[in-house]
């Protein structure tokens, strides 16, 4: 690692260790920008360098190995590159993301590699413990081996080289001003590495592990109870029944045995590194038939972690090739959610099981693990992990013919997961910028191995799509095909995946055939919302899919604009994103209001008197319209008696059984308990409600709420070192929606819509992303788009600029 010792010398490690160890917790209030510089005074109390970090601009004149190039920036800060050869085109995309997010950048991978502690010291060792066993690092090295074969592979290197000339020429953000380091020369490996962490973020769930310990503590019929297979509702995402096939939802879901073999330590280490809880997004396209335009419309909003800067970046290629807009992740250098001139592309997550879990038979020494009759080694890798202010951890990485292994107090679990072998997504997404149409797209999607997603496309001939992308495994266990919703038998090679290879380049051979996978080609309207992709599937895909609230809403205002004949238009789209009716409290206040009817009777007849506070909240709950507004009290009402509601109905067991929160179940299946439950059997469902209600006047009186954007509000959306240096976090504003409403924001856990778009193929298209395009606190361009999101302001994407440019790339040696 390259460091500058001056800075170390100004920054003792105990302040910098202390402030990147701060990216783990929640960071809270803001300062003024006098605040800022009293703070940074502390940091560098004799030289002052992180004010360096202010006076950052971006050189206007920039040698380029690879071309010559043009920048021009928008008046929000969004980057216009053209170029009249793709390498020097990606050149500057890695020059320019580099230059606005480095810090990500470099943040990102140091997470992926298992490499924080070096700067963090011990308080992220187990994080870095997981992800060096997991070796995320070693798929990332396999899938770029793959891409560097290819048209992809020259684009890759370019951006990397791109980004490299960045750091060497430019001045470094504030961040590393702060902790007192530089960072390393990207890799094109550090970009296959951006790719597994995309992926993992959607896709990694130990959700069999919770499914088992949840039965072994609470039984059986418990887990059927509070944890379905299957949701019952009717809005799939494709709502017309594909033809029967080899399993479907209700099949052979085995048993889920193995919580002794597991243990509620490895559980709950490995659960704090699953996708982040209500990761989730919306989608939804509409045929010309149905639009003023006469084209067809895509809309997009992904349900991802909220942060400062924005999870997204957003960027616009002109080259001889393409002319793309849209958004990637930092790290990335091609358009993974937007639209060409000819087609709009977008994303939301399957909830598709790719990832099982084994145990094994071991040895008394730990050495070997017995698989298909013998014994044998476990291949093992030693490594050290860096540790700030302490003495480096040594590692022993093992891995099984599945994949790695992890371990906790002794209990031990193989795990088998479709990213940790080369996979090709990122050749699939530098062809869909390139597509001409719908037959290019679904060519390049055979591509698409990871994550698995729900494909929404449009294309300017007015046709559209919908595909469920990725690799799915199938199963068998004695010959039989089975879900993947149990833990495995290792030893005896239950669960294989035929063809499949860790850290290798697999055939994918026992995997579900690309034209067996759930699609619909030209749909007239479909959209996707994380539910249910269809009621009975050919092949099992999966069980963690959302609740249905937010694709029943869609679906409802869809179907009720396009039978009243009205065509829609790019508002109307847009207006749909901002819809904030909830769900759940359609169905849960009126029996909450016939609940408080009855108590304020009983209370009636007792001459004891109503509740003044439980009568006021019974008038305004009656009064509201179930908005999730943050002006309205009712809303406030709602979601935090949704809240208590749950935490009374199965706290009790949970707790008991040595379960926390994260073991819940959904809103979905608390909202639809019936009273005979045995979760009612000490209280009623309808005392139970009531009294989360007075619970919940409790705590809004206690914190001094008054209407729900008091509660609700941007103050989860921190930046990773906002704890330490809250500045450097968002100013907090009110927010509408909740988990379950369209307009999708959550509070409780920092995820909501991550970035915004309406797209008319060939035709007009708008886009607003939480925050602002850079990353740089200094920049004008660090928060502007703030507001605008919070109202669903979009912008357009039409980022064609005409001037003189902002940065000209000159060929030349960096």
């Amino acid at each position: 690692m390259c460091v500058d010792t001056n800075r170390r010398s100004v920054m003792g490690d105990h302040t910098r260790r202390a402030v990147l160890a701060g990216a783990l917790a929640a960071g809270v209030g803001g300062l003024t920008l006098s605040g800022a510089r009293e703070l940074l005074g502390q940091f560098a109390p004799l030289s002052g360098t992180a004010w360096d970090a202010a006076d950052r601009s971006i050189s206007d004149r920039v040698a380029s190995s690879h071309g010559e190039a043009t920048v021009r920036y928008d008046e929000d800060g969004v980057p216009s590159i053209d170029a009249d050869a793709e390498p020097a085109a990606y050149f500057a995309v890695g020059y320019v993301q580099a230059f606005d997010r480095l810090a990500q950048l470099d943040l990102q991978r140091r997470v992926m590699r298992g490499r924080v502690s070096e700067l963090a010291g011990e308080g992220t060792l187990e994080d870095d413990e997981f992800h060096v066993a997991m070796d995320f690092a070693g798929a990332a090295e396999a899938t770029w081996e793959h891409v560097a074969e290819t048209p992809a592979g020259p684009l890759v290197e370019a951006y990397a080289d791109g980004v490299n000339a960045a750091i060497e020429r430019e001045g470094l953000p504030l961040e590393f001003e702060l902790l007192g380091y530089e960072p390393e020369p990207w890799t094109p490996v550090d970009s296959m590495l951006m790719e597994k962490q995309i992926s993992w973020n959607l896709t990694g769930n130990f959700g069999e592990l919770r499914r088992a310990l949840v039965a072994d503590r609470l039984g059986e019929d418990v887990l059927a109870e509070l944890f379905p297979e299957r949701l019952d509702h009717d809005v799939p995402i494709l709502r017309e029944s594909l033809e029967a096939g080899t399993l479907e939802d209700d099949a052979d879901v085995g048993s889920v045995a193995g919580a002794d073999a597991v243990g509620t330590a490895l559980t709950d280490w490995l659960s704090r590194f699953e996708s982040p809880p209500g990761v989730g997004s919306n989608s939804w396209v509409v045929s010309g038939e149905h639009t003023e335009s006469g084209l067809p419309i895509v809309a997009y909003d992904p349900h991802l972690t909220l942060m400062a800067p924005p999870l997204w970046y957003e960027q616009h290629v002109e080259t001889p090739e393409t002319s793309v807009r849209g958004a990637t992740f930092p790290g990335v250098p091609f358009v993974i959610a937007g639209a060409n001139d000819r087609g709009a592309w977008s994303f939301t997550n399957v909830g598709a099981d790719v990832l099982d879990c084994y145990t094994y038979e071991i040895d008394d020494g730990g050495e070997r693990y017995r698989y298909d009759g013998e014994w044998r080694e476990f291949d093992r890798e030693e490594r050290e992990i860096a540790v700030a202010g302490g003495d480096d951890r040594p590692l022993e990485v093992r891995k099984t013919v599945h994949g790695p292994v992890l371990e906790r107090e002794g209990r031990t679990v193989g795990v088998a997961w479709t990213g940790h072998t080369a996979t090709r997504t990122t050749e699939a997404i530098y062809e869909y910028e390139r597509s001409d149409g719908l037959e290019d797209l679904l060519e390049a999607t055979r591509k698409f191995d990871l994550p698995t997603q729900n494909l929404v496309y449009a294309d300017a001939d007015g046709r559209t799509l919908y595909y469920a992308t990725g690799k799915l495994p199938i199963r068998e266990v004695d010959g039989e095909v089975v879900s993947g919703n149990r833990i495995f038998d290792g030893s005896a090679g239950e669960g294989e995946w035929e063809g499949f290879e860790p850290f290798g380049e697999s055939s994918w051979e026992g995997f579900v055939p690309f034209e067996a996978k759930p699609h619909a080609i030209d749909p007239d309207v479909l959209a996707t919302a994380n539910q249910r992709v269809v009621d009975d599937p050919d092949h099992y895909i999966g069980v963690a899919y959302a609740t249905p609230y937010r694709g029943a809403r869609i679906y409802d205002r869809l179907d009720e604009r396009i039978a009243s004949g009205e065509p829609t238009d790019l508002e109307f789209h847009r207006e749909l994103q901002n819809d904030t009716r909830d769900g759940r409290a359609e169905r849960l206040v009126p029996e909450l209001l016939e609940a408080l009817e009855g108590r304020v009777e009983d209370e009636a007849e007792s001459d004891g008197g109503s509740d003044p506070l439980l009568e006021d909240a019974r008038e305004t709950l009656a009064d509201w319209e179930y908005g999730m507004d943050a002006d309205s009290r009712g809303a406030l009402l709602f979601a935090r008696w949704m809240d208590r509601f749950r935490e009374l109905v199965v706290e009790p067991a949970f707790e008991e059984a040595g379960l926390d929160e994260s073991y819940y179940p959904d809103d979905w299946v608390i909202a639809t308990l019936p009273a005979d439950s045995p979760r009612f059997a000490e209280r009623s469902r309808t005392e139970t409600m009531v009294a989360a209600l007075e619970d919940a006047l409790a705590e809004i009186d206690e914190a001094g709420w008054k209407t729900y954007g008091d509660w609700n509000s941007t103050r989860a959306i921190d930046h990773p070192f906002g704890a330490e240096a809250p500045f450097l976090n968002y100013p907090e504003l009110p927010a509408d929606g909740s988990r379950a409403t369209v307009k999708n924001y959550r509070v409780e856990s920092a995820v909501g819509s991550s970035w915004r778009m309406v797209v008319e193929p060939g035709g007009e298209a708008t886009a607003v992303l939480p925050g602002g395009n850079s990353g740089d606190y200094f920049s004008d361009h660090y928060a502007d788009q703030l507001e605008g999101w919070l109202a669903n302001d979009q912008t357009p994407m039409d980022r064609t600029l005409e001037g003189e440019p902002d940065v000209v790339f000159e060929e030349g040696t960096p």
